[in-house]
């Protein structure tokens, strides 16, 4: 005789959804709803200190369309993008060289790790203000270096609108490769020695085992570094205090100390919540593309 059985519910694990719904919760309230905030108060005018126009107003796109056609809004948008563009690469090839040097097994290497990383512990106001000193311009260490080289004339770094960004960017890249080069650390140490051992005696130079097995196989941890490495540089406001307060005529305001500026400063709340809508689509556009070309894989060439 056969007899039927009752199909069995299928049970619900409960336990992996409460232990997402905290982190789920904070992403909500400080993540997900300032956004969709700033994306609500982008439509509307809003100034607190003209009393006209304490009351928000809406406006449709006029806030975009004021942003994207304001010569200021370019500036700042360039000088971002030369802070990028000067920091995030410099940064993460200076890490991944530091990573190899303390990975060795010389005498000393700890303390080597301490001074690579020691950096990365000072905040950023402090770093700054360590910074300021190599960059005054009478005895400054910079200007000292200059003219033992034969250069004569002092420069002042962070008054100079050629050279205000710049000075900015090194604090920059001082402070964050150590940080950086913590990840790439533990990436090497987690290779597998076999393969590197099989390429030495295949007769592959140290060269060619970089470019075809110690790159390819940290791809993600280089692709979690670029991605913290692109939204640090759009956090930059600390330094920017210290060194030059965006200035001289704004050579060195980035997107987000131009945010501050015009949400806390100028009190216009309208086009400070258009700002941070685009910034934010700034950040998820790279943060979608740059892994979109890293997880993508390669086609085999079957000819």
């Amino acid at each position: 005789m056969t007899t039927r059985t009752r199909p069995s519910r299928r049970r619900i694990n409960l336990l992996p959804y409460l232990l997402v719904l905290p982190t789920a919760f904070f992403v909500a309230l400080f993540t997900a709803w300032p956004t969709l905030l700033a994306l609500y108060q982008s439509f509307f005018r809003q100034r607190l200190n003209i009393a006209r126009f304490r009351q928000p107003t809406f406006v449709g796109l006029e806030n975009y369309q004021a942003l994207l056609t304001s010569s200021e809004f370019h500036q700042v948008l360039r000088n971002t993008l030369i802070y990028v563009l000067g920091t995030v690469p410099l940064s993460i090839a200076l890490a991944f060289l530091l990573a190899l040097l303390v990975n060795r097994r010389i005498r000393g290497v700890g303390f080597l790790r301490l001074a690579f990383f020691y950096p990365t512990v000072l905040p950023m106001v402090s770093a700054a203000t360590i910074w300021m000193f190599f960059f005054t311009p009478d005895y400054g260490l910079f200007n000292t270096a200059l003219q033992a080289i034969g250069y004569r004339g002092p420069q002042n770094w962070t008054a100079n609108p050629d050279l205000a960004l710049i000075a900015v960017m090194i604090v920059a890249l001082w402070k964050n490769a150590g940080y950086y080069m913590i990840f790439y650390l533990a990436g090497l140490q987690n290779l597998p020695t076999d393969v590197f051992e099989a390429a030495a005696l295949d007769g592959a130079t140290i060269a060619q085992q970089l470019w075809y097995i110690t790159f390819p196989l940290l791809r993600r941890t280089t692709l979690f570094v670029t991605t913290i490495a692109f939204i640090s540089a759009f956090q930059t406001v600390d330094h920017i205090f210290v060194l030059t307060n965006g200035g001289p005529s704004n050579a060195s305001t980035v997107l987000l100390f131009w945010l501050w500026q015009v949400r806390f400063e100028y009190l216009d709340v309208g086009k400070a919540a258009t700002i941070t809508v685009v910034l934010v689509a700034i950040l998820l556009l790279f943060t979608v593309t740059n892994f979109l070309l890293s997880e993508r894989k390669e086609v085999p060439d079957v000819r």
